[in-house]
Formats: structure tokens, C-alpha cells, sequence
């Protein structure tokens, strides 16, 4: 059928489900011509999206950024076409037809799973089961925080999440779900796509949670409907927007619905239906449409949907006009604070050099917090129980409690994965930079979570602290091995490890300035001397290496980071002492490092010196800088328990361990 003939045919107002069959056919015609795809949920959930896009959703197609937008999170990414046919419905510039006819395709926005693109309508990465409805509340924490800055008339809006089986079976969403309850987050709903089907067969194979008490339990309101009752679907939504508390929505779907043959089975999930099926589907969806052909009137009453918050907009921009709040809101939301923090990272770093302090880089970290928090009201900290051990939390600023978000600070709880997915959470909507901490060696625990920031190139600051072996007698279980490496091999992440008060400072300010990627503040609970005594106004450790201490005719070079950096120095002093001119370059951030120019770079790594790297931990991303010849002081097993001088010894790694094995090799 032409598209005029479909015009001419199509002349009534579509009804809400002939409109959701528009999203089922594209899906189908998308997965169809990539063959490949997961074509079963976007026809599951079709009418649940079609209400809440065309009667709650508050936004406008034609400012797909507008701050105070509803943001809408598709957890169960696996359903992407859901998301995208959406947004080519409702006239998302970006988002064309042709882009959906080279669904997972190289370049495509239409990627095989959502990828953030703000600009196209899609708010946040999602595939990896559990992200998604464990960024949300993040989401709207970050909501409920910048509202009781600004008010109801410039930050007023809604997190809605559609979320699978397999989002509630990953335990990630346990921790972010249990704290969104606690904290009252009222302006956050889940559409559960409750299709009883996985990959392998009938949900029943592995699982059989009661979700209806169990989100109870978690201080949500829970409501079931039939997710193919349009009028239901309406209603429940409506109610959600009343309770005092996050809802569930629990939708009783039929995965692959209209599909003749696969509908309510899992052979629908993951594949393309076929050409007989899709023929089949079209018969019983009663749509008589070539593939990619939407009808004038159903795609008109689709872009009338998306036109529906234009005059929304157009009063919240007057509101923001005639504000006395707008220059900090606007400036909030750019998150450019590197002019408010250089002065105050400067003044640290005189305090540092002059006091000439031993001190943990754990406790020199909370003394810049305590500069900074005040002057930044973007920065939201927190601990996953940690508070007193990371030192992320400072006098003054308060709580942020169930119901009351005017605070800076967040008890997350023993939830470190959660945790980190909140802060992407709070990143993505805009107008946070948030931190928070643990102990290094449950990096492990947050992994996922960091990638995903760092794919999405997200602003978010990790502080770890008891970063090696030093953090003694709690044991190898405690002691952080092979986290550095394994965090270094994420990319557009990066590992601070600095050695002193004033390193601490710097990497802060690099942290917090770097707009478009997650750190990791790697800190001591070991006290360590203060080895930059001379103050510079310049941010050494901005190009990730440096020459902390010279020698002319240098015969060894030193490569060391964080609390190893001193044992460097000791070693230093002995070599040069017997007769080997030794330089030390410290390297508080090896990813910064590698990112130099060539000549910079080759400076450090190519001259005749012999190489010697030393960190408390494994050697894997040390050979870039001293070779597979070249000597390394560290770990190459787990830690034992012990106090921390004790195992430094033990282990080898002293300054008497570098200077032994610089002299055997100048030896040879």
C-alpha cells in the first residue's frame, strides 16, 4: 500500500492502539532488515509506552535537552527499538526514518542497544540488565536535590523507567530500588514488563520472586494491570503521580504480542520473527502497511504527542526568565566549576607544601573536600558505610534524608555497586558532580557501574582509599592487588594516585575538571611524608608523570605513584649516594600519562637509563613505561595480614629491595 493510498484510506483520528501497532511494526521491519535484534519486547510493551507517551510524559520533541524535561530510562535496553521508534513517532529530529532502517548498523544512532545521546531523546546507556532501574533513582535523587535548590518552578519533572524481569533478578537492583524507597524518591515510576519469559524459556525456570511484596518491603507503591488495557495502563499512572513514595507498575504483558506463532514465547525475544511471521503479526495487528510505511494520520497523531510540552517549555522558559535564580541555575547545569576551585586547590596546595605534614592521602583528600563542598554546591558526596574510613563527608553541610534533599551528603549504605550507579544516575540528569567512596578493593563490587560512566563519559568521582597492602592488618581480602591494573584497563577512566598533600590537591582539581569521564581517587590509610615542599602555582600532575626529583647523567629512572613514591625517593638518596645518579618521576595519574604528546612521553620512557617501576601492587601496566626487562618492585600474589611495615618488608618492596636490584643489574 502507498503512503497516499494510506492517507486517503486512514482519514479518522487513530486510536491509541492503532498507534501502538505503529511501534510494533517498526520493530518488527527494523529487526527484520539488520536481521538481528529483540523484536519481543517492543511489541510487549507498546501499549504501556504509547499511554505514557501520549498522555503523562511532560516534554518537547523539539528541545530534546530542556532542563526540566521528564527523563525516560529504558532499562531493558535489549528492547532499543521500542525506544527509537518512538522517538522517530514523536519527531525527534535526530531520530529519522532512515536511522531506523539501519538499525545496529555502523554509525547508526540506532545502536543495538540505547546509547546516550541526549540531543536524539535517549538519556542514558542501557543493555547491561540492572543498570538501567539502578541509574534511575539517581536520577531523580538528582531531581528532588536540585528542586530544593531552585524550586518547583524551574526543576519540577519525572523519572519514568520501563524495566524487565531480568533488570529485577540482577542484585545491583536490589541495592538501588531498596535506598530509592528509603529516600521517598515519590517522582519515580517503573513499568515492569511482567511477560513471565527470558532467553532460556518461562521466567518460572529460575525465578519466582513475589516483586509485589517485595517492593512493598521497599517503601514503594505497587500496583499490577493488565499491559494491554489501555484505560488500566492510564489509570495506574495517574494514581503513581499521587502516592508519597516510588512506584511499581507491575504491566502483565505478552511478549512478541500479535505475533501468531511466537507470541508469549521466547523465541520472540532475541530474533528476528521472519518474513511469515511478520506477515502474520501484520494480519492479526490489523495492519495493512508496507515495512517502514506509517500512515499520515497515525504518524501526525504520534507528532502531535511530541508537540504536546511545546507550550510547557515555552512557560517554563518565562519562569526561568523572570528568576532571580537564573545565572546560578544556568551555571549549575553547565557544571564548569574550574575558576570557583583553582584558587582554593592553590591556596591547598601552599598549606600542604609548608606544613610539610605526614599525613594519609585519605585525610589529605578530606582536607580538600573541606575546601571545596562549600564552594561548589554541585559537589554531592557520599560512603557506602564508610564515612569515617574514605573521609567523605565534612563539617557543616547536611544530610541528604528521606524527604529532605537540601543537604550535601549521602549515606548510600552497604550498597557499592548501587552506589556507583546513582552517581552515574545524578551525572546524567545534569547540575551534580557527584563523589562518593569505599575501600579500593571493592572497585570490583562497582565495576559495571564505572564502565557504563565511562562509555557514557560521565563525570564521577570514585574515592577508594586502603589502596594496597598498607592498609595492613585487615588482610588480603581488604588489600587492593589488582584493582589499579584492572581499572586502568577501563577506557576514558582515570586512576589518581597521588603521593602527598599537594598531588592530592591537584588530582582533585583534575578529577572535578575532567567533564567527560569518571575518576578514581586511589588514597592511603598509611601516612606518607610530604614530598613537594616548593610550591607551584602549575598543576604538575596534570600530565599524568613528572620529574619530582633530577640528576645530571642519570643512570637509573624511577617510575612510582602514590605511597610508593616515597620508597622511589629513599632509593634515590641511597643510589646516589653510592655513586648512581638516579631521577624519580612520580605518576599520579599512568592514564593521563599515556595520553601526552610523543615527545614528552619518549622523554621519560627512551634514554639510556635503566627503568625501575614501584607500586604496591601487580606489575601489568608498568611494562608501557620500563619494558618486559625492566625492574619492578610490587606485588605478584595477594596480601597477607599484618601491620603495614611489616608486609611492606615482607613483601620487598623497600628502598633497599630497588637499590639491590638496580646494582645486580648494573652488575651485569
Amino acid at each position: 500500500m502507498t503512503q497516499a493510498s494510506a492517507k486517503i484510506m486512514t482519514n479518522a483520528t487513530p486510536d491509541l492502539k492503532t498507534m501502538s501497532n505503529a511501534i510494533r511494526a517498526l520493530a518488527m521491519d527494523a529487526v527484520e532488515k539488520a536481521n538481528s535484534g529483540h523484536p519481543g519486547m517492543p511489541m510487549g510493551m507498546a501499549d504501556v509506552a504509547t499511554v505514557l507517551f501520549t498522555k503523562f510524559m511532560n516534554f518537547d520533541a523539539k528541545h530534546p535537552e530542556w532542563a526540566d524535561r521528564d527523563r525516560f530510562i529504558l532499562s531493558a535496553g535489549h528492547g532499543s527499538m521500542l525506544q527509537y521508534a518512538l522517538l522517530y513517532l514523536l519527531g525527534y529530529e535526530k531520530m529519522t526514518l532512515d536511522q531506523i532502517k539501519n538499525f545496529r548498523q555502523l554509525h547508526a544512532i540506532t545502536a543495538g542497544h540505547p546509547e546516550v545521546m541526549p540531543s536524539a531523546g535517549i538519556e542514558i546507556t542501557t543493555g547491561p540488565l540492572g543498570q538501567g532501574i539502578s541509574t534511575a533513582p539517581g536520577f531523580a535523587l538528582a531531581e528532588r536535590i536540585l528542586n530544593a535548590r531552585f524550586g518547583d518552578d524551574l526543576v519540577n519533572h519525572w523519572t519514568y523507567v520501563i524495566a524487565s524481569d531480568g533488570d529485577l533478578m540482577e542484585g545491583i537492583s536490589h541495592e538501588a530500588c531498596a535506598l530509592a524507597g528509603h529516600l521517598k524518591l515519590s517522582k519515580l515510576v517503573v513499568l515492569y514488563d511482567d511477560n513471565g519469559i527470558s532467553i532460556d524459556g518461562p521466567t518460572s525456570l529460575s525465578y519466582s520472586d513475589d516483586v509485589t511484596k517485595r517492593f512493598e518491603s521497599y517503601h514503594w507503591d505497587v500496583q499490577t494491570v493488565d499491559g494491554h488495557d489501555m484505560a488500566a495502563i492510564e489509570h495506574a499512572i495517574a494514581h503513581a503521580k499521587t502516592t508519597d513514595k516510588p512506584s511499581m507498575i507491575r504491566c502483565k504483558t505478552k511478549i512478541g504480542f500479535g505475533a501468531p506463532t511466537k507470541e508469549n514465547k521466547s523465541s520472540s525475544h532475541g530474533s528476528p520473527l521472519g518474513t511469515d511471521e511478520i506477515a502474520g503479526a501484520r494480519k492479526n495487528l490489523n495492519w495493512p502497511h508496507a515495512p517502514f510505511e506509517i500512515p499520515d494520520d497515525v504518524l501526525a497523531a504520534w507528532r502531535d504527542a511530541g508537540r504536546r510540552g511545546a507550550s510547557n517549555y515555552a512557560a517554563w522558559n518565562e519562569r526561568l526568565d523572570a528568576s532571580a535564580n537564573k545565572g546560578a541555575f544556568l551555571k549549575t547545569l553547565s557544571g564548569d566549576v574550574a575558576k570557583d576551585i583553582a584558587p582554593l586547590v592553590n591556596e591547598l596546595k601552599k598549606q600542604f607544601a609548608s606544613d610539610a605534614k605526614a599525613d594519609a592521602t585519605r585525610k589529605t583528600s578530606g582536607k580538600v573536600l573541606e575546601k571545596l563542598v562549600p564552594a561548589v554546591a554541585e559537589l554531592i558526596g557520599g560512603s557506602a558505610d564508610l564515612t569515617g574510613s574514605v573521609m567523605t563527608q565534612i563539617k557543616g553541610p547536611a544530610n541528604i534524608t528521606p524527604g529532605d534533599y537540601n543537604g550535601q551528603y549521602i549515606h548510600y549504605g552497604v550498597r557499592e555497586h548501587g552506589m556507583a550507579a546513582m552517581m552515574n544516575g545524578m551525572a546524567l540528569h545534569g547540575g551534580i558532580i557527584p563523589y562518593a567512596g569505599t575501600f579500593l578493593s571493592f572497585a570490583d563490587y562497582c565495576r559495571p557501574s564505572i564502565r557504563l560512566g565511562a562509555l557514557m563519559k560521565q563525570r564521577v568521582i570514585h574515592v577508594m582509599t586502603h589502596d594496597s597492602i598498607g592498609l595492613g592488618e585487615d588482610g588480603p581480602t581488604h588489600q587492593a592487588v589488582e584493582h589499579l591494573a584492572a581499572l586502568r584497563a577501563i577506557p576514558n577512566t582515570y586512576t589518581f594516585r597521588p603521593c602527598d598533600g599537594v598531588e592530592t590537591a591537584e588530582c582533585w582539581e583534575l578529577a572535578i575538571n575532567k567533564a567527560d569521564a569518571p575518576s578514581i581517587m586511589a588514597l592511603t590509610r598509611q601516612n606518607l611524608k610530604v614530598l613537594r615542599t616548593t610550591h607551584t602555582d602549575e598543576n604538575l600532575s596534570a600530565r599524568g608523570a613528572y620529574i619530582l626529583a633530577d640528576a645530571k647523567d642519570a643512570k637509573v629512572t624511577i617510575f612510582a605513584s602514590g605511597s610508593e613514591v616515597e620508597i622511589a625517593m629513599d632509593a634515590k638518596e641511597k643510589l646516589d649516594a653510592a655513586g648512581t645518579p638516579t631521577r624519580v618521576v612520580s605518576v599520579p595519574c599512568l592514564d593521563l600519562f599515556m595520553e601526552q604528546d610523543k615527545d614528552y612521553f619518549m622523554s621519560f620512557v627512551c634514554n639510556d637509563t635503566i627503568k625501575v617501576a614501584v607500586e604496591a601492587a601487580i606489575r601489568m601496566p608498568w611494562d608501557r613505561l620500563i619494558g618486559p626487562h625492566g625492574i619492578f618492585v610490587g606485588m605478584s600474589t595477594f596480601g597477607e595480614s599484618a601491620p603495614a611495615e611489616v608486609l611492606y618488608k615482607h613483601f620487598g618492596i623497600t628502598a633497599e629491595a630497588v637499590v639491590e636490584k638496580v646494582q645486580a643489574k648494573l652488575s651485569k
